[in-house]
């Protein structure tokens, strides 16, 4: 993949300026909504929220932040990689070139917005009064597994779609649902243990927990939950490379 990658190289890199371009075409801000936006949702849900749930959470402005970062990052990415085969169909049918690449390039791309958000959140937490450890460092296991994690769905996604057009409205209803399950604005203290355990099988929801816990406690989480965020990565990861290998033929009579 590594090969062929660097074998289309120019094609990659013109998908992802163009991409890049595109989200921003005629506004006025231009790339500033990479950051305004998250913070304009971000102050919308500390508004309505915090009267509900934080006046006994420490910290419950970067709690929400870290919650709408993993969250919107997830979203967008793999709103955008659903509909990179369809949107470039008309490269693809008549060129042959990888499929995978347009599903990269918007992730790419994602990944970039995501990069400026971090850097705001990081001001957030300073302001909020967090203190920066060196356990900072390992939010590059949550970041990059996310990143994978959104390819994994992402190429599962955009193969559905080329057969079933259906799968956008289902996949906007499905991440409404999983942002309420995904404790962005409560926690989840109050509840049993058993009912915690549950939370540990919404994939999001892990990555969140995960940024917390090294942001807000200044703690590293276990090896186990390490290894359970690295197994729903593979999971997906390998059922969107054999749906892409499988199907790959019949993508052109769908398109």
């Amino acid at each position: 993949m590594i090969k062929r990658l660097l074998q289309y190289r120019f094609l990659f890199e013109e998908l992802v300026k163009r991409d890049f371009k595109k989200k921003y075409k005629r506004t006025v801000l231009g790339m500033a909504w990479s950051i305004l936006s998250p913070l304009l949702t971000l102050l919308v849900m500390s508004l309505v929220f915090t009267q509900f749930f934080g006046r006994s959470t420490p910290h419950y402005t970067t709690y929400l932040f870290c919650g709408n970062l993993v969250f919107s990052y997830f979203s967008e990415s793999t709103g955008q990689g659903m509909a990179s085969l369809m949107g470039n169909a008309g490269i693809f049918s008549k060129v042959n070139v990888p499929k995978y690449l347009f599903l990269l390039s918007k992730n790419v791309q994602t990944l970039i917005n995501f990069g400026l958000t971090l850097c705001v959140f990081f001001l957030f937490c300073a302001l909020d009064g967090i203190t920066f450890t060196w356990k900072l460092i390992f939010l590059l296991y949550p970041i990059v597994c996310l990143v994978f994690f959104n390819i994994g769905v992402g190429l599962v996604l955009s193969a559905f779609f080329v057969f079933f057009r259906d799968i956008q409205y289902l996949w906007s209803v499905f991440t409404q649902l999983l942002m309420y399950m995904s404790a962005i604005f409560y926690t989840i203290d109050n509840y049993s243990p058993m009912v915690q355990n549950l939370f540990l099988l919404n994939p999001v929801y892990l990555f969140i927990r995960y940024f917390r816990k090294i942001v807000i406690d200044g703690a590293i989480p276990t090896i186990w939950f390490h290894l359970l965020m690295l197994a729903y990565v593979l999971i997906v990861l390998l059922l969107g490379g054999w749906m892409y290998k499988k199907y790959n033929s019949r993508f052109l009579y769908y398109v």
